[in-house]
């Protein structure tokens, strides 16, 4: 059998962009997305800690080390500029092999940039 398990986590960044007149999706400096293995177009859950939501989108890159994190059409109405939100990624693994897996855990600075990687 299969379970759904954490892959990969941007753990608290501030958004810096909410862009309503777009087709949608969440931008996520591509720097960001390269160490949290995230891929473009992969469907990313949106944990809003400011607002207390959760969306479910998918991720396109932004400049790399730019700290860019883009709320882009629906999206941009479940997040404000300055929100503090966590990005996270899933994958299905065996479940025999769930106590060996680990998530990559992305820690950031202020200005979204990499602080280095963290634990749940």
């Amino acid at each position: 059998m299969d379970i759904i398990v954490l892959k990969s986590k941007i753990h608290t960044v501030k958004v810096t962009e909410a862009n309503i007149n777009y087709k949608g999706s969440i931008t996520i400096d591509s720097e960001l997305m390269r160490l949290a293995n995230i891929k473009t177009w992969e469907q990313v859950h949106v944990n809003n800690a400011t607002k207390g939501t959760r969306i479910i989108t998918y991720a396109i890159p932004g400049e790399p080390g730019s700290g860019v994190i883009g709320m882009n059409g629906g999206a941009a109405l479940h997040a404000d500029e300055g929100d503090t939100i966590h990005i996270l990624s899933f994958c299905n693994i065996r479940e025999k092999d769930a106590e060996e897996h680990q998530p990559i855990i992305i820690q950031t600075k202020e200005n979204n940039e990499y602080a280095g990687l963290g634990s749940h």
